[in-house]
């Protein structure tokens, strides 16, 4: 299935390849019954994509989920009767901070956000225990899927 995939940038400081975030979302979606097995393929539609800073994303954080705080991916789901699969909204600023702080590589980091969102937006949750372990577990197939398929997001954060 070839999918619509709008991206918006709004972090001023980041530079990404748009072709490559397409790319990995048409990956995902193809190898959807590995990485996702018994959830539901993704909604009909346009799939929209917002990499935010951290203010922005802590603002829609507070008004669409009541928790002020700082966060690392809001998904919100679509309506297929008008045409959308959903929102992925991310933060390049704490994939920036958790890549430090853990010595890991920016842009895989900013790409497992990119997973985390397909994969709560085809039917997983992350807030029991359990959930999180089985969302954990399509995360590193997903990556597996991404890399083998030769995936790697470019993405660059300015200072």
């Amino acid at each position: 299935m070839s999918r619509e995939v709008a991206i918006a940038n709004q972090h001023p400081l980041l530079r990404l390849n748009r072709r490559d975030v397409t790319r990995t979302f048409a990956t995902l979606e193809a190898e959807h019954a590995t990485i996702a097995p018994g959830r539901p393929p993704l909604a009909p539609g346009e799939l929209s994509v917002v990499f935010l800073t951290d203010p922005a994303l802590a603002e829609l954080h507070q008004t669409f989920l009541d928790d002020p705080t700082t966060t690392d991916v809001i998904t919100f789901a679509g309506d297929p009767a008008l045409g959308t699969a959903g929102e992925i909204c991310v933060s390049a600023d704490t994939a920036a901070a958790y890549a430090r702080a853990h010595r890991r590589d920016f842009k895989a980091e900013l790409t497992l956000y990119l997973v985390h969102g397909w994969l709560h937006l085809v039917g997983y949750d992350d807030l029991e225990p359990a959930k999180k372990r089985a969302m954990r577990r399509a995360e590193a197939r997903a990556v597996r899927a991404l890399g083998e398929a030769g995936v790697r997001p470019e993405f660059l954060l300015r200072k």
